[in-house]
């Protein structure tokens, strides 16, 4: 573990509300396996507002990386795909443009309900892990 202790954000999309609950839980259990402090929580109704959730935060002095998580569900029609590519987009550019890591934990897109089950607990953590990996307070 790191010297220090960081200092998270946590933004999550509530759409598929019992999903998000697991994964809420699994990131904040990660998060203090690693000793860190989560300062910051924001809830968005889905994916496509996470991107101005993040940087909100990342706009803070106390965050030091922001998890975001998230379902992007297959539709009947392209949406969900393009959902995911302006969200992921989006929130790798909050990355660079404030030097600050974005563990992304968005199930999808096009997911279906049966691949949640399997995908909430690892991704959630994975998000976590990612962001820990970048500040160095574990091996990548």
């Amino acid at each position: 573990m790191g010297e220090r202790a960081f200092r998270l954000g946590l933004v999550v999309g509530t759409f598929h509300t019992e999903e998000i609950a697991i994964m809420r839980k699994a990131a904040e259990e990660r998060a203090a396996e690693l000793g860190f402090s989560i300062v910051a929580r924001a809830d968005v109704p889905g994916s496509y507002e996470a991107p101005l959730a993040v940087k909100r935060q990342l706009l803070r002095e106390d965050v030091d990386a922001v998890v975001v998580l998230g379902i992007i569900e297959r539709g009947e029609t392209g949406h969900g795909r393009v959902m995911g590519e302006a969200v992921g987009a989006a929130l790798v550019g909050l990355q660079l443009e404030f030097m600050k890591p974005v563990g992304i934990g968005i199930i999808g897109p096009e997911a279906e309900p049966h691949h949640f089950p399997p995908r909430l607990v690892p991704h959630a953590k994975a998000a976590v892990s990612a962001a820990a990996a970048m500040l160095g307070a574990i091996p990548a």
